[in-house]
């Protein structure tokens, strides 16, 4: 999933199980997302919140980070409260 060689981190696989998991959460149900990826939190942070000004056009994993901000938005527009939290797990 928006893994290929060429723009990808080792982030990816990270930011793609959050899809997965936006993904098999109903739109309108509150969702606790429990990880122990400080990357991912960092990478989602910047699309939260009002006025920023963060682009994708030079971001590493971009194609799959768009796939987040677009549930991420389905979410808000349905008030659907969704919460990330880090978890120390190493």
């Amino acid at each position: 999933m928006g893994c290929e060689e060429e723009g990808s981190s080792s982030n990816c696989s990270e930011i793609a199980a959050f899809v997965l998991a936006l993904h098999s959460t109903p739109v309108t149900k509150p969702m606790l997302y429990l990880c122990n990826n400080q990357a991912l939190l960092k990478a989602v942070k910047r699309w939260v919140g009002e006025g920023s000004k963060a682009t994708l056009v030079r971001a590493s994993d971009a194609e799959i980070l768009r796939e987040v901000i677009k549930e991420l938005r389905k979410r808000t527009t349905a008030g659907a409260a969704t919460f990330l939290v880090k978890v120390k797990a190493h």
